[in-house]
């Protein structure tokens, strides 16, 4: 057994060494868990929203995504046959945020300047090939039971933050449900280098199209456009990946009178799940762990980073005998109800809204896009939640 006079945290995504980060700039020793052999640099969520960029910017995280990545000064709504309805600019929250502005930019790179700044600082342990299969508390500490190449060990510490994704090992074996419901049809996300700004004016970087047959998602990444469709729950995998039906999906987003080149696809399932407590004892669970939804609106991932920064701010309060428990039960009060109430409310609200069959409830979406955007407050409330700074707001009234 590795003894530690530390906070261990399962998983070294976005979330986990977003915790991490804090943590150790408090001067808290941290150990970081991850079960893959290395940081995977796969094409994974690709939004950073303002506040989140806040959070990150005492690091030198958000100067390093900025420079990696686009800025995204707006968003927009689009409608295949009427081309744009509605355009929001994030300049308009200068007065709320150092960032008015989303960056698009894959989440792998904020993982490699996270460890590579954790390393650079010292204090924090980053352990790959460490798969937790086991979790055991007492009054004082916990038992983390790890399976690796060199066979089972464990490690203990003060606390365990679980944020190793929707199939946390670390919910499961605390035995905590994870409710919600999974949606009919699996999203396609297709990469392409087809320079979709030439050829639709005024195009933004972060489009939503709106489509009662088929709705899609259009987001640019560096040097890539990002497609995201629907597919039908009838459709069979071989169907899906089928190149021809690929390319198809492609020429309705924009006509070429040529093939597209692909770069990248996959296909996966879409969750609307939270788990039913983000607390239990010394254990806590963030980010995808404790909540997932589907990624119209780009605030999983946020969501999961807005978690890492409120609870290791509350760890190091108590560590540091600044604050008592009552701090660390806020957490779950804040985190889990925002995630109820606001991101899976707010992403549910958009889907529908993109597929919206009736001409009634097509023209309702677009009434309200209408009516928000002739109105400067409607404007700027919309966006303080879009952005996901009136979540944040929502979360610290609670228990103040």
């Amino acid at each position: 057994m590795t003894s530690n006079d530390c906070i261990i945290i399962a998983g070294a995504g976005p979330v986990g060494l977003s915790a991490a980060a804090c943590l150790t700039a408090h001067g808290i020793p941290v150990t970081v868990l991850e079960a893959e052999p290395a940081l995977p640099e796969n094409l994974r969520a690709s939004t950073f929203h303002p506040p989140t960029l806040d959070m990150l910017a005492p690091f030198g995280a958000s100067d390093h995504l900025l420079a990696q990545g686009l800025k995204a000064p707006s968003f927009q709504f689009r409608d295949r046959r009427r081309g744009l309805l509605a355009g929001f600019d994030f300049s308009l929250l200068a007065d709320a945020t150092d960032h008015p502005f989303r960056v698009q930019c894959e989440q792998f790179r904020l993982n490699l300047f996270l460890a590579d700044w954790l390393a650079g600082y010292g204090g924090a342990e980053l352990r790959f090939g460490a798969r937790v299969c086991g979790v055991e508390q007492s009054d004082d500490k916990v038992t983390v039971t790890l399976a690796g190449a060199g066979g089972r060990e464990q490690v203990t510490g003060r606390w365990l933050i679980g944020a190793e994704g929707a199939d946390s090992a670390v919910r499961k074996a605390l035995g905590v449900a994870f409710d919600g419901f999974t949606w009919d049809e699996r999203f396609l996300v297709v990469s392409t280098d087809y320079p979709f700004e030439q050829a639709i004016p005024d195009l933004s970087c972060v489009n939503y199209y709106a489509d009662p047959e088929e709705w899609f998602f259009l987001l640019k990444v560096p040097g890539l456009w990002r497609v995201m469709f629907p597919t039908r729950a009838e459709e069979s995998e071989a169907e899906i990946f089928d190149p021809g039906r690929i390319e198809r999906r492609l020429q309705r987003v924009h006509a070429t009178g040529v093939g597209y080149d692909t770069a990248h696809v996959t296909l996966y399932r879409v969750h609307q799940r939270v788990a039913a407590r983000y607390r239990v004892g010394r254990v806590f669970l963030a980010g995808d762990a404790a909540h997932i939804n589907n990624p119209l609106g780009g605030m999983g991932m946020n969501g999961g980073i807005h978690d890492a920064f409120n609870l290791a701010e509350r760890l190091a309060g108590v560590w540091h005998g600044r604050a008592g428990d009552e701090s660390l039960a806020l957490y779950e009060a804040q985190r889990r109800q925002i995630a109820l109430d606001y991101v899976n409310t707010h992403t549910i609200r958009n889907k529908r809204n993109l597929e919206a069959r009736t001409p009634e409830d097509q023209q309702a979406f677009r009434d309200f896009l209408a009516a928000t955007l002739a109105d400067p407050q409607r404007t700027y409330d919309y966006l303080l939640r879009v952005s996901m700074i009136a979540s944040l707001r929502e979360a610290a009234a609670i228990g103040a």
